[in-house]
């Protein structure tokens, strides 16, 4: 039962422990009741067997029996074998206070080995033999507390229980007149020890899961010059049977940790969250965007070197020499090479149903004049881009369109010459070179932050105003999840 929750909180996937003085929320991520449910049901097809086997303390018990004198009986080396829970009679839902889940109509099967002793005119008579025990009509039930603790998620059993209806004794052996004093003497003795010890299962699963939250991952890898910080933000939320998070969600660099103005995500955004008809919403706000584009533009990776083109006559000057004449005049049939450097982080923009970025650059002019690259002229170069995002995997990407583009030249050391006539030039450079060069990268995606083993499925995005917001399924596939997932439910064991 413990595993089960287990299941429910990775789906979101919403892991860390990282410290973190922000007291605002980027991201926001909601399991809604689908989301429960489908936890549910792969907990009992994967990891209800991690219950058994379950030792129970040997039970000693004496009874007067006219005729017979004081009979000393013991119950020892039970052991629950197995417990079966019904997808279809389980529930998981979010209550007031923490996620519910209940049971019903489970069923368990135990063995053990009994004895008795008494003594009879100087001779002490004894027996032994084993017993197999069915207990039908039990009852789980589990109320799992969440609060955030310094950054980290903090678990904690509010309420936990287990109430069995019905069990069956058969015994193998023993004489026929001590089968109704054994179920009389030890039936409800071994029904408590039964509802004592799964209760105690379940409240020591809780604990290696609350373990297990501080060991899995704490922080979102972006190119291995940035990382996502996912430091919960705020206690969970409880309402409309799900189970909403808030974390920080910035990307950071451990040389810089500025962040983005940006707002934090309120109550009254969580309206699309809230849709019960995908398991999982996570929304971003522009922000995390604005802070990956900040940290890989103060990492140095937006400046790039073309020397290579499809179309090679382009970086020779003889094909600007109606263009920049001024250029082939002093360079004549010279190969080029451009240096494009962004000099501002790009600034995100989401609007309603649309995303776009604003990217200003400047573009060296480069002569390749025999073994020296010759500086010739600056241009300032303000584009600004829209495109369209999906998700791929556990991954946002994108894919970008030049809207439009205005020049200024900063420098010169061949004269002044107008913008006006190398403009068609230019935009075809940045259709044709600098547009595809760019979705190359946005094809790699922003990672969202699920754990490995679980896979986004059947997603859809929403862009209301500064936000995107992912709703999607979710799959998983055990043999590509963390191991520190894969062992829980083995450890659980022991």
């Amino acid at each position: 039962m413990a595993s089960l929750l287990l299941f429910l909180l990775v789906s979101a996937s919403l892991l860390p422990q990282l410290s973190s003085s922000e007291s605002d929320s980027y991201i926001s991520a909601t399991i809604s009741t689908k989301g429960l449910s489908f936890a549910k049901d792969l907990i009992i097809s994967q990891a209800v067997d991690s219950f058994v086997p379950i030792r129970i303390p040997d039970i000693k018990k004496s009874v007067r029996i006219p005729l017979v004198g004081e009979v000393h009986m013991t119950v020892s080396n039970v052991t629950i074998k197995a417990v079966n829970v019904s997808a279809s009679e389980s529930t998981a839902a979010a209550g007031e206070l923490g996620i519910v889940i209940v049971a019903s109509g489970a069923s368990a099967k135990l063995s053990l080995k009994w004895s008795y002793w008494y003594d009879s005119w100087f001779v002490t008579v004894s027996d032994e033999g084993i017993a197999s025990v069915q207990v039908e009509g039990m009852e789980l039930g589990l109320t799992v507390g969440m609060k955030n603790e310094n950054g980290a998620l903090k678990t904690f059993v509010s309420e936990s229980g287990c109430y069995i209806n019905d069990l069956d004794i058969t015994m193998d052996g023993g004489a026929s007149w001590f089968y109704q004093i054994f179920v009389d003497g030890f039936q409800d003795h071994i029904k408590a020890s039964v509802e004592s010890a799964i209760t105690g299962k379940i409240t020591e699963g809780a604990k290696k899961l609350d373990s297990l939250l501080h060991s899995l991952p704490k922080e979102v890898n972006l190119d291995n010059v940035a990382f996502m910080n996912v430091t919960f933000v705020n206690d969970p939320l409880f309402k409309n049977s799900a189970v909403e998070f808030n974390i920080n969600g910035l990307f950071v660099s451990s040389e810089r940790a500025d962040l983005h103005d940006a707002r934090k995500i309120l109550a009254e955004d969580s309206v699309f969250l809230s849709d019960g008809s995908k398991m999982l919403w996570i929304s971003l706000d522009q922000a995390v965007f604005n802070s990956a584009s900040d940290v890989l533009f103060q990492a140095g990776m937006m400046h790039w070197v073309v020397n290579t083109v499809p179309e090679q006559f382009f970086l020779n000057t003889k094909t600007w020499r109606f263009l920049i004449p001024k250029l082939y005049k002093k360079y004549p049939n010279e190969d080029m090479a451009l240096n494009i450097s962004v000099t501002s982080s790009p600034l995100v923009k989401i609007g309603v149903g649309n995303i776009g970025a604003t990217v200003n650059s400047d573009m060296l002019i480069n002569v390749l004049d025999g073994n020296q690259t010759v500086p010739v002229a600056c241009i300032a170069v303000e584009a600004t881009v829209s495109g369209s995002v999906g998700v791929v995997g556990n991954k946002i990407v994108a894919k970008a369109e030049l809207d439009d583009f205005s020049l200024a030249l900063k420098w010169s050391n061949i004269g002044n010459f107008h913008m006006s006539l190398i403009r068609g030039a230019v935009l075809i450079f940045l259709k044709s070179i600098c547009i595809p060069y760019l979705n190359s990268y946005l094809r790699h995606g922003i990672p969202l932050p699920i754990i490995h083993g679980f896979t986004l499925e059947d997603a859809y995005i929403l862009m209301p105003n500064s936000r995107v917001i992912v709703g999607a399924d979710v799959t998983y596939n055990r043999s590509i999840a963390a191991p520190q997932i894969r062992s829980f439910v083995y450890s659980l064991k022991y």
